[in-house]
């Protein structure tokens, strides 16, 4: 395989090839490295923090706890335990910066925008995270049906208010809208029928799935043109045996991993290959070992995520976050804060992630983390008062990040590539004549140096 080739699939199945990691593949046939990449992602690791402080908000009703701790301390807890949401945004990123198992946690991470969820429960949306990673290249069919029965998606969607003597249809409405067939592709009735199915459907302090029996409704419903006493799993099997769900999804697979142009005929063909059993890792299979996945038009065309551009140089200069407070912080700059999407629609990505705020401080983001930049507060917009507020209760106020680089690791790597190498190494789309000059124009003083300035051009932002 070319270089590019085996760039842009790290970029689409990770987040980066690294001069260490093209020298060990560099000789394998497409078929060699793409089974080499699916074996690594076979193996299911949980994210999991310690949360053994907070153990008795699962063994003990809310009464008896602040019986025991006092009003005050039970509060003060209750705040810690949610604050660990932060912690455990963190322990992701830095997961996804780890090289053992990239796509499986890439796979993660597009679930996370497909079935978007929010919690501050640190128990259960570790639970739900947990889950996205497990069913990430499994079977579609059995994710959608976990999926529905997570407490933190029924809180997200209040279908634990769902029962049978007033219906709430918030989730039966989002399945259908958001995360399996897109809108327009059902009735109103549809939603109304399915609600019943889902009613009842609740979750005890463990997270652990049960159902409310004299809440649900056991009673004829009438879906897609069929009719009978459906439950939600039932309901589910009804969606998916609809083509347009495989479309749907494969749509989104595509406009992720492949072009956010979609290509009808392809489409076509990996819709049909997932229609005929949901099975995630052979789609991604079938794209990964296609020609036509590596043509010149579909390299180098998607805008990063935030969170790919951060993990991104971190494949290339691994950095460490003193203040993790900091990280979440660039996260709320770019607009994109793992495990806090905006809406149960999630993020948009592609052009969405630029403005003329986000690119700006995107483009000196690799200036802010390997060289100590200082952060300009005026140029950060709509997020400036949030950033503000934050400096403001640091007592030696200061505005460059807390971070360690590993230079060593990056000279390791790449002291032995010449500059043109280097390029070649980080910017994987076409780059405009203006920057080619701006970069043949710059006095270059030693690879590090050069290495910032070519992540800070705009074709970096492509992968």
């Amino acid at each position: 395989m070319k270089k590019i080739h085996l760039q842009h699939l790290y970029w689409r199945s990770g987040f980066g090839l690294s001069n260490k990691e093209f020298q060990e593949i560099k000789s394998f046939s497409k078929s060699k490295l793409i089974l080499q990449l699916f074996k690594q992602a076979s193996h299911y690791n949980p994210l999991e923090l310690d949360l053994s402080e907070f153990l008795i908000f699962l063994d003990q009703p809310t009464k008896s706890i602040k019986k025991e701790l006092g009003e005050k301390q039970y509060r003060e807890l209750k705040r810690k335990s949610q604050r660990k949401v932060r912690d455990l945004n963190q322990a992701w990123i830095e997961r996804l910066c780890e090289h053992n198992n990239t796509f499986r946690e890439k796979m993660t991470l597009f679930w996370a925008n497909v079935f978007v969820c929010r919690d501050n429960n640190i128990f259960f949306i570790q639970q739900y995270n947990n889950t996205l990673r497990k069913h990430a290249l499994g079977n579609f069919r059995e994710f959608v049906k976990a999926i529905a029965k997570e407490p933190s998606m029924s809180k997200y969607l209040n279908n634990r208010q769902n029962i049978k003597k007033s219906p709430n249809e918030n989730f039966a409405r989002e399945l259908m809208e958001l995360f399996t067939l897109g809108v327009g592709n059902y009735t109103e009735k549809d939603i109304k029928e399915s609600a019943r199915a889902f009613t009842g459907w609740s979750f005890n302090k463990k997270g652990k799935f049960y159902l409310r029996k004299k809440h649900h409704d056991y009673g004829k419903k009438t879906f897609f043109g069929k009719t009978g006493n459906f439950d939600g799993d039932e309901i589910i099997d009804i969606i998916l045996n609809q083509k347009q769900c495989a479309k749907y999804i494969c749509e989104k697979i595509y406009t992720y991993f492949i072009n956010p142009r979609i290509d009808k005929k392809r489409l076509e063909e990996i819709t049909t290959i997932f229609y005929k059993d949901y099975d995630i890792e052979k789609v991604m299979k079938h794209i990964f070992l296609s020609k036509w996945f590596y043509d010149d038009k579909n390299i180098g065309v998607k805008i990063k995520s935030p969170i790919e551009l951060i993990v991104g140089i971190n494949t290339i200069v691994p950095v460490t976050f003193q203040k993790k407070k900091q990280l979440n912080y660039l996260q709320k700059m770019m607009g994109q804060v793992l495990l806090y999407p905006n809406n149960v629609s999630g993020w948009k990505g592609g052009r969405f992630w630029i403005d003329s705020n986000t690119l700006m401080f995107r483009m000196k983001l690799p200036s802010l983390i390997l060289n100590n930049a200082i952060i300009n507060l005026e140029e950060k917009g709509e997020f400036e008062d949030d950033f503000n507020m934050y400096y403001k209760q640091v007592k030696k106020r200061t505005r460059y990040l807390k971070i360690s680089k590993n230079w060593n690791f990056f000279l390791s790597e790449y002291s032995n590539l010449t500059y043109t190498e280097l390029k070649e190494q980080l910017i994987i789309s076409k780059i405009d004549e203006d920057t080619n000059q701006f970069l043949n124009n710059l006095n270059i003083k030693s690879k590090k140096n050069y290495c910032i300035q070519l992540m800070s051009i705009p074709e970096y932002q492509l992968c």
